[in-house]
């Protein structure tokens, strides 16, 4: 009987353990709080080898994030995070308001370089190489995300630039970027070097722009709707030709030049015969050589001081095909009254310490509600946190 009686204390205590452990991963996954307040909080751990105009901060926002990519926030607090060397999907959540996320999620594995994340109207959009993936109600089921339904499957299946950023305009339309499937080549199938739009159901797809060789950032501008994207000009041309590209498209069926024509003036050698610079749209500014330039927001918020209002933030990824590497950091392009680009400078930069030490590279950037601003890095996986607190 003594024996029977330590069994089933055992047995007892074993369910009670249990029961207890459920408990504590339910209350730490429940529905997600708002982070929509608007204190401005500095962080013990900023990071003082990065450099920002005086008054701003940055520190670490969330770590371990493998290959961290494009992201996006939902009014709850979420962000979806992708990747594109990596095959997964991540979901993060800052639960006790202290600027640092402490939850995260893997929301799917096993996918063919998820880059592109956006969430619209309660569902989640992952952009694979060929094919839109939506996870529907996504919020509610963090813990145990549904089977994705497969919106659209028929893109091009090239890796080469086949990673895809994507966000749904104020047309109610997902925007899908195809890149050139190359360095510099002429496909005869349109598709490609082009950015398309999808309803959300991933019917009634149509060419938006063409000419573009590979965008991995773009946004409307919050005064015009008009969309502006990041566009990176061809290799093997120098290290200085030719300048990766800010473009304006104010209305669809524009082209941009590739392969013809690179920054507005800059015949291609193989294809510039065919068609001259003068028949295509040039970039609204000319950015550095080879920087790489991904994401790309205009900011709305109000903790950054007012010139930064309607303004756009630019992560350059940084240069792998030049003999001294420049990018590594994140610019600012200033507009005019009459949307026009009119200033290109360093906002913040130190990732690149030297030709040798590598700190990290900036792929994407997103604005939180209190108007601070992410940065996703894909060489540390992190995503940092600027925040401005004044002089």
């Amino acid at each position: 009987m003594g024996k029977i009686r330590r069994s089933l204390s055992f047995f007892l205590f074993t369910c009670l353990v249990i029961l207890f452990a459920c408990n504590e991963d339910n209350a730490a996954n429940q529905t997600p709080k708002s982070i929509g307040d608007t204190r401005t909080y500095f962080p013990d751990e900023t990071i003082e080898w990065l450099n920002l105009p005086p008054g701003f901060r940055i520190h670490i926002f969330a770590d371990d994030v493998p290959n961290a990519r494009s992201m996006c926030l939902t009014e709850s607090g979420i962000l979806f995070v992708g990747n594109r060397s990596g095959n997964s999907v991540y979901a993060l959540q800052d639960t006790n308001f202290d600027y640092r996320a402490d939850l995260r999620w893997t929301i799917v594995s096993g996918l063919n370089m998820p880059n592109g994340v956006e969430f619209h109207g309660g569902d989640l959009y992952v952009a694979e190489v060929n094919r839109i993936l939506r996870f529907p109600d996504i919020e509610s089921r963090l813990d145990n995300p549904s089977e994705p339904e497969i919106i659209i499957d028929d893109y091009p299946t090239d890796r080469h630039h086949g990673w895809k950023f994507i966000r749904f305009g104020p047309d109610g339309y997902l925007y899908v970027p195809v890149g050139a499937p190359c360095n510099v080549c002429l496909d005869e199938d349109s598709i490609y070097a082009s950015i398309t739009r999808i309803r959300p159901d991933g019917s009634g797809r149509e060419l938006f722009a063409h000419g573009v060789r590979n965008t991995v950032g773009f946004d409307w501008d919050p005064l015009t709707n008009e969309l502006w994207f990041t566009d990176n000009g061809r290799d093997m041309m120098g290290d200085d030709i030719p300048p990766d590209e800010l473009n304006h498209a104010p209305r669809a069926g524009l082209h941009f030049g590739f392969p013809f024509c690179h920054g507005g003036d800059i015949s291609d050698p193989g294809y510039g015969d065919d068609r001259p610079c003068e028949e295509f749209t040039p970039p609204a500014q000319k950015l550095g050589p080879h920087v790489a330039a991904l994401g790309m927001r205009f900011y709305t918020g109000t903790n950054f001081p007012s010139k930064y209002r309607n303004n756009i933030f630019i992560a350059e990824h940084g240069s792998w095909n030049r003999s001294e590497k420049i990018g590594y950091r994140v610019m600012l392009v200033e507009l005019n009254d009459e949307r026009e680009a009119v200033s290109y400078e360093v906002f913040a930069e130190g990732w690149l310490q030297s030709q040798s030490d590598i700190r990290g590279r900036p792929v994407d950037v997103e604005q939180m509600p209190d108007g601070s601003l992410l940065v996703s890095d894909d060489h540390s996986g992190v995503i940092y946190r600027i925040v401005y607190g004044g002089e």
